[in-house]
């Protein structure tokens, strides 16, 4: 079943042209990583998906829905979840706080996560739900952002460089939480720089280079061609 599709889709940012006829397919309970150099065009993939820098061209379909020029606060009322990069806590507020920001109503087919449930998937943030979002460590920040996500019982999650500027134990955590959310039927969308991260994670790769599809496939058949990764993902 597909849960995520983008076909010919074209997103510009003024005159720029920044997606390039992308085409992206995400299965259920699929954890696919998009890989690519800065600028190559992960992060507005993932805005053109929430709708928040909406495509001139081409679809977006979630769940058989084409949601092509929603607004972003109903594409994320239908069960589509994203982590920004700049996670975008509320630092004024508690752990607990931010939790409750985020939660949604039951949602056929959704895991529906409780406080106790985010707190065994993320024991840092059951030892500090009473601090507020400032005192939290850059990763404990990440971990936060992504359990205030889960709140609102997504069907697909979009993690915008979960491991980028957290500690490598936090990362070692952050790739076994990942692969829980899996183990729940979660469908989740990365989009990485670190390969090694991205390998322990995900099932499928797809790389971009200037908003176009250079790759789609499996990790296995990317390390056979390492010409493939040498030209799109070495720096």
């Amino acid at each position: 079943m597909q849960v995520l599709e983008l076909n010919e889709v074209n997103c510009f940012y003024g005159k720029a042209h920044v997606l390039n006829s992308l085409d992206l397919t995400v299965e259920h309970s699929q954890i696919v990583s998009l890989l690519g150099r800065n600028g190559a065009g992960k992060t507005t993939t993932m805005k053109a998906i929430m709708q928040m820098v909406p495509p001139k061209t081409g679809r977006v379909q979630f769940l058989g829905e084409d949601i092509t020029g929603f607004a972003p606060h109903k594409v994320a009322k239908m069960g589509l979840g994203y982590v920004p990069e700049d996670r975008r806590i509320f630092t004024d507020l508690t752990v607990l706080e931010n939790l409750e920001v985020g939660r949604q109503r039951t949602r056929e087919g959704a895991v529906t996560w409780t406080l106790d449930m985010l707190f065994d998937l993320f024991p840092n943030l059951a030892e500090r739900r009473h601090n507020r979002g400032r005192e939290l460590s850059g990763g404990e920040q990440q971990m936060l952002t992504i359990a205030r996500t889960l709140m609102g019982n997504p069907r697909l999650i979009l993690l915008d460089e979960p491991s980028e500027g957290i500690a490598p134990l936090l990362v070692e955590q952050m790739a076994r939480i990942i692969l829980l959310l899996k183990k729940e039927g979660l469908t989740v969308l990365i989009s990485e720089q670190n390969l090694h991260f991205a390998q322990i994670v995900a099932d499928a790769a797809v790389i971009i280079e200037s908003g176009t599809e250079k790759y789609s496939g499996t990790f296995q058949d990317l390390n056979a061609h390492p010409e493939i990764r040498d030209a799109y993902l070495t720096v």
